[in-house]
């Protein structure tokens, strides 16, 4: 056996299925073994989608997804996935060839140092340089790959190394691995701050999403009885039908499940991690958080607990019910909160509006999806709506990228779930932006015979940028685009298209795709005005009206114009913008006057050496529609909303609400 035949043979031995792979030169021996086993290849148009595919794999089996590359430029093509996968907890093995490490004919063509490129992108990155190792290589990959917190690994076989012929070995033989449970000890606290607890809240976190945690996490819950929301890679780990859901936090602050978090006492965090955009932001004085993981918390700025229960998440939480069961009078505390929460989440879901809104596109695909459907996210503007507005009631079946929130990983991620699922619904959806990234491994999903529809929200531009950018007071620039013929594009392919011409369209488009078997692609325009209506506008307005939040540490948001020289009877008014600042309960008790609470505009405000912020840029810019603050408006410790700075060195009226 060659060094190729043997990493083949322990690849069935750690029972690998499928191999993803863009092939070259320096991996024809490993082509070879794997024609002789029973491994299936499937190419792909570009290394990362298989990278995408690999990972996916692994977040819906737990088991590594395995992609094979040459060396140099192929494997470089592999990073952006081996960070998707780092990020996102995704186990993984990446097998990229190199030049010869005993003799090298063609010096250093191609050569790049992957080992060291993936060091940090990878859980282990090692080089094979005898045959002898690679049984036991192979397996400790594996095993790092699907350890706590799971991740990417990287194996570079030489072609030299692969060719070369070496003793018979026989794989090592596997064997399960038990996680440890928490201690009793630490088991004992959590019951006891849970007990204690007036308002308790359950967020669930990445972690809870683990294929093997899905039915003890919603045993949890429905004995404790406590309800819960999720981060957005957290949805659908509880089973539907609990009554209990409060909602998706898809923003850091402000939307209305903030509502349910900013009352709580008490958050019991079940696999979290911190590389998701924040689903709420910590601070002194607010609500304890108690952390369940597989692994200690990653302390952060914005999360730092209070007290941790670490250990097999799922046993724990069995143990953890057995001592809180029929013990929580105040589990529902929150609950009366649930209807308006989910109300207004779903408001105008059904408007009748041509290009259709963020909503309804939200809606219609759940009409037409069924609760075992898989819905695979690409990035854009849409992942915000679909992780606050769409209710997954199965685990895994929405599935999107809230760690390095890559886009072109839409369209792979579905054709991996439809590879697993093939008799399952499956959709991929796409911004116009995201899909043309990797519109190519259409032709792979084609060739490969799947059943999946790709719907494509086009706006024509890098949505989720634009809206920042408007949202920042930039001018529109820079983040707009053409597109091809998209029905036309996928006729190319050899599969069907269509458009979405009318409001009520979008259902009946996406039900003919799925009836019709194959790959359908459907296009729909997305007018996303909304943006700015719901996720700026209409919560900022119902942050500065909610006057009955806890009385702690709270986020607030400063209202800054600014004036040039008046020419006339008129004064020069800026764009809008806004930018958050930090208030501290103590501020409270200040009875400053005004135009000395904050000082100078555009540098870092103080008072008495309380630092409030470091802004980025000198205060130029204005909140949209905010009127003109007359002078000496009183501190809150005079019951009053705002204060006006006379003395500030950019001539800003900067009042700033709560």
């Amino acid at each position: 056996m060659n060094g190729a035949d043997l990493l083949v043979s322990a690849l069935e031995n750690e029972g690998v299925k499928r191999i993803f792979a863009v092939p070259g030169e320096e991996n024809l021996d490993i082509l070879e073994a794997l024609r002789r086993s029973k491994i299936e290849l499937v190419v792909t148009r570009h290394e990362q989608a298989a990278a995408f595919m690999a990972a996916t794999h692994g977040r819906l089996t737990g088991e590594p997804g395995v992609c094979l590359s040459t060396l140099g430029r192929g494997a470089l093509n592999l990073t952006t996935g081996a960070a998707y996968a780092l990020l996102g907890g995704m186990p993984m093995v990446m097998i990229t060839g190199q030049k010869g490490v005993l003799s090298r004919k063609q010096a250093r063509f191609q050569v790049v140092d992957i080992v060291s490129t993936m060091t940090p992108l990878a859980k282990m990155a090692h080089q094979i340089v005898s045959p002898v190792t690679i049984p036991s290589i192979v397996q400790e990959a594996f095993r790092v790959a699907q350890q706590e917190r799971p991740g990417p690994v990287h194996l570079e076989l030489p072609e030299d190394i692969a060719a070369e012929q070496g003793p018979e070995i026989l794989p090592v033989p596997r064997h399960p691995i038990a996680f440890p449970v928490a201690d009793r000890a630490a088991l004992d606290r959590a019951a006891e701050m849970i007990l204690e607890a007036e308002r308790p809240l359950i967020m669930l976190g990445a972690a809870a999403s683990r294929p093997r945690l899905t039915e003890a996490l919603s045993g949890f819950v429905r004995r404790v009885q406590i309800s819960f929301f999720n981060t957005q890679m957290g949805k659908g780990s509880v089973a539907g039908g609990s009554g209990l859901y409060m909602g998706t936090a898809a923003l850091s602050e402000r939307d209305y499940v903030h509502d349910a978090i900013e009352r709580a006492d008490l958050i019991i965090s079940i696999g979290h991690d911190t590389v998701e955009k924040p689903p709420f932001l910590m601070g002194p004085g607010g609500p304890k958080v108690l952390h369940v993981g597989y692994v200690p918390a990653t302390v952060e700025e914005v999360y730092f607990p209070h007290a941790e229960l670490i250990g097999d998440v799922g046993p724990s939480l069995t143990l953890l019910a057995d001592r809180l069961e029929g013990r929580l009078p105040r589990a529902g505390a929150l609950l009366p909160l649930r209807e308006q929460i989910l109300a207004r989440i779903g408001d105008r879901m059904e408007e009748r509006r041509y290009p259709l809104t963020p909503q309804r596109i939200v809606h219609d695909v759940r009409q037409v999806m069924p609760e075992d459907g898989i819905v695979c996210l690409d990035n854009g503007m849409y992942k915000i709506w679909f992780a606050r507005n769409y209710r997954a009631r199965v685990a895994n079946t929405l599935l999107l990228d809230n760690a390095l929130a890559t886009m072109g990983a839409g369209l792979p991620s579905a054709m991996m779930a439809a590879m697993l699922h093939p008799t399952r619904r499956v959709l991929a959806v796409c911004g116009d932006g995201g899909f043309m990234m990797n519109s190519q491994e259409l032709e792979t999903a084609a060739r490969l015979g799947l059943n999946l529809v790709v719907l494509i929200l086009q706006d024509d531009a890098y949505g989720m940028i634009r809206w920042k950018q408007a949202a920042e007071g930039f001018p529109n620039f820079g983040l707009t685009f053409g597109n091809p013929d998209f029905v036309a594009y996928a006729k190319a392919f050899g599969i069907k298209g269509s458009r979405v011409e009318d409001a009520d369209g979008l259902a009946p488009a996406l039900e003919t795709g799925f009836a019709g078997g194959g790959i359908h692609l459907v296009t729909v325009p997305v007018d996303y005005s909304e943006n700015m209506r719901v996720l700026v506008d209409e919560l900022r307005a119902h942050a500065s009206n909610n006057g009955d939040l806890p009385q702690r540490d709270r986020w607030i948001f400063r209202q800054c114009r600014r004036r040039r020289p008046q020419r006339g009877a008129r004064a020069h008014q800026h764009q809008s913008a806004y930018r958050a600042v930090r208030f501290d309960s103590e501020i409270r008790s200040l009875r400053a006057r005004p135009g000395k609470l904050l000082q100078p505009c555009g540098k870092a405000w103080t008072h008495g050496g309380f630092h409030w912020a470091q802004l980025s840029r000198a205060c130029s810019r204005g909140l949209r529609g905010a009127g003109p603050v007359a002078a000496g408006r009183q501190t809150p410790a005079q019951g009053g909303r705002g204060v006006w700075p006379r003395e500030c060195a950019t001539s800003v009226t900067a009042p700033v609400y709560w």
